[in-house]
């Protein structure tokens, strides 16, 4: 199987992430993942910008185009990528299947900042019978989804409850961890906001929430992006504790054993259990549950339903603010 790609922007997580690095041993873009999966063919790409256009096509040897129409009306992609700013997600989705019938379509998170647009979105996809995923990559990384195997097994037992760091905006980074909370823990049933925060950028709400999933209660803070990145989950076990650090790029497991100095009392492990993370090539597992999606077989990509479901969840918190 070999699946033709177009890539419709070349920003930092379509092509720039990777520039100045060993693209072999990291892979964080799109441009880079399906140049190298054996099962993509990487046809074209698509910027406004005509400096990205030169570097890709330096960079990848395949053509780079100004406009979409002019890319579709040369190439026939299977899969098309959108890393677009959010709000041109749907008018790309739009031109996109105005002008071509591709299999499935990968589109960045968040859909849209407006719930009817993204709602069209899903629908519209559906009613072309095109596949819609969303690039939720924590979900495709294998330290993750271990995460996941060990909660639904008990492995991890309930009951669980944590904290979720995240900056840079609810929507645009939150939306991430909240994702990977329905992911590991199953919708949300209810929410409280304990403070209103911030708008990041003047648009981006920063709430303080406590929010109650279907197997665990997480409390989402925000930091301050302006002063460091900070991306980290600490969740609390019946049996252990689980500490997701630095975006995931360490996972950490700590099981709960009786106190060797002190009768009667448990205390955690002070030798943690690495559980191996893939994040350093997180956007080669996207492409790899890709390829499982595209071949019939189980896929644990976020899919456009589940994202619109992680859309409502946070917009219903961002409207008790």
């Amino acid at each position: 199987m070999s699946v033709g790609v177009l890539l419709v922007g070349l920003g930092q997580i379509g092509m720039g992430y990777d520039l100045d690095i060993d693209r072999e041993a990291q892979v964080y873009t799109h441009a880079n993942a399906f140049s190298r999966h054996p099962q993509f063919n990487l046809m074209a790409a698509v910027d406004q910008e005509e400096q990205r256009r030169q570097i890709f096509v330096q960079t990848y040897q395949c053509p780079a185009y100004a406009d979409i129409d002019a890319a579709l009306r040369n190439h026939q992609p299977d899969l098309v990528v959108i890393a677009v700013p959010t709000q041109l997600h749907n008018e790309i989705l739009r031109r996109v299947l105005r002008k071509s019938s591709p299999k499935v379509v990968l589109c960045e998170k968040p859909l849209s900042y407006d719930m009817a647009e993204a709602r069209d979105m899903v629908q519209t996809c559906a009613a072309k019978g095109v596949g819609l995923y969303v690039n939720y990559m924590r979900r495709s990384d294998p330290g993750s989804i271990e995460i996941k195997h060990r909660i639904d097994t008990g492995e991890i037992g309930a009951p669980l409850k944590g904290v979720v760091w995240y900056s840079k905006g609810f929507l645009h980074n939150g939306s991430h961890f909240f994702n990977l909370m329905e992911y590991w823990l199953g919708p949300m049933l209810t929410a409280e906001v304990l403070a209103s925060g911030r708008l990041w950028d003047g648009v981006d709400p920063e709430p303080d929430v406590r929010v109650i999933f279907t197997k665990g209660t997480m409390v989402f803070l925000a930091a301050w992006e302006e002063a460091y990145s900070h991306y980290t989950v600490e969740m609390l076990a019946s049996n252990g504790r689980l500490r997701y650090e630095q975006g995931g790029e360490i996972i950490h497991w700590q099981t709960a054993q009786p106190d060797q100095n002190f009768a009667d009392y448990t205390v955690l492990s002070a030798q943690p259990q690495n559980i191996a993370s893939g994040m350093d090539r997180y956007q080669w597992h996207v492409a790899e549950q890709l390829a499982a999606a595209l071949g019939g077989r189980n896929s644990h990509l976020c899919s456009g339903a589940q994202a619109l479901a992680t859309l409502e969840a946070m917009q219903t918190i961002i409207g008790m603010r």
